[in-house]
């Protein structure tokens, strides 16, 4: 059922002149045009480089409560979550949005993630009544941004999230996450995806994911990739400050740690906006700053094309190497960061 769902849509998505690579939308032809598009204009990606995993059964809220870093045991269906999740040793594995459809949990996070997590959550449901399931055949994943994007949205869904960020509005065949004030993730039956994409295509341009994951690190939101796993505690990637961490909740894997990091340690790497000329950076890239003594002062976390050329990123970092030192890209001899303001503060 998926195969046939992720056939048909790769097909319209074709006839529609999307670029595509590793089963995902990379462009539709024009890399620059989409990304000076999604910076000052109206733009609808395909998602289909974000999986979900659905969680069902009458203890599944409880189980991924004791799992994330974020409060799970309120959630209702109007409202969704970022959260973390953790190794024993506190270090993020994963990082995620949770919400409700019906009495099911789903959770979405990078394909490329998708069946390891599936499977490393699934060992520890032992005797709880929650089966864990690949749900990406059952909604088509398709995000929307720019001027306008509020009202387009209730134009062709008849939905519309409240105003404040991680509200969800629901419909028949379809749900919408907002995510910013004109940015929203929807979710869209596969029988009525194609409509539903036409319908915004009237108004808004196509993009593939270079140009999406561009609005998600210009927004300061982290996102755990493979080669970056196991690597970050949640405050060095700035969860702490986004809301994706509950600090009075009870257990979950790693929370000793991370608690006590926050009311006991000192931390001395953050997550920063940054900018690179001249060189390409990708999720895992090393940097380095004379004070390191050879050893590297940080990490790229996630990073994308920007608009005018470059590379935009977000690199956790030494904070005394941030403050008192000029970040290169892979080495001493590397490409400078350029520091760039975050949409929120950093303490």
């Amino acid at each position: 059922m998926k195969r046939l769902m992720t056939t048909n849509w790769n097909e319209f998505l074709h006839s529609c002149g999307a670029r595509r690579a590793d089963g995902y939308t990379t462009d539709f032809g024009d890399l620059q045009g989409e990304l000076a598009a999604a910076k000052q204009g109206l733009v609808l990606a395909d998602l289909s480089h974000w999986g979900l995993i659905g969680f069902s059964g009458e203890d599944a809220q409880t189980f991924l409560h004791g799992q994330v870093t974020n409060d799970l045991r309120t959630l209702k269906p109007e409202r969704a979550a970022f959260a973390g999740y953790c190794s024993a040793k506190g270090r993020m594995l994963a990082n995620f949005l949770v919400f409700r459809r019906g009495d099911e949990l789903l959770v979405m996070l990078p394909e490329a993630l998708r069946e390891t997590i599936q499977k490393r959550l699934a060992m520890f449901i032992l005797r709880a009544k929650v089966k864990a399931r690949d749900a990406g055949g059952e909604w088509v994943r398709i995000g929307l941004s720019g001027p306008g994007a509020e009202a387009l949205l209730t134009a062709t869904l008849g939905i519309m999230p409240a105003s404040d960020i991680m509200a969800v509005a629901h419909a028949d065949n379809a749900f919408a996450v907002r995510l910013g004030s004109d940015r929203f993730d929807i979710f869209v039956a596969p029988a009525d995806a194609s409509e539903v994409w036409e319908q915004l295509a009237a108004s808004a341009r196509p993009v593939g994911a270079g140009a999406w994951d561009w609005l998600m690190v210009d927004s300061g939101i982290p996102t755990v990739m493979p080669e970056t796993q196991d690597q970050f505690v949640p405050q060095m990637a700035n969860l702490d400050l986004t809301g994706a961490v509950n600090f009075k909740k009870g257990c979950y894997p790693g929370q000793e740690i991370v608690a006590r990091m926050q009311y006991l340690g000192r931390l001395k790497q953050r997550m920063y906006l940054a900018h690179v000329e001249g060189a390409a950076a990708q999720a895992g890239d090393l940097l380095y700053s004379a004070d390191m003594e050879g050893q590297h002062s940080g990490t790229v976390m996630n990073a994308a094309p920007a608009p005018g050329g470059g590379h935009d990123l977000l690199a956790v970092v030494q904070i005394g190497s941030r403050e008192h030192q000029t970040v290169h890209l892979g080495s001493l001899q590397g490409a400078k960061l350029e520091f760039l303001a975050l949409p929120y503060a950093i303490p």
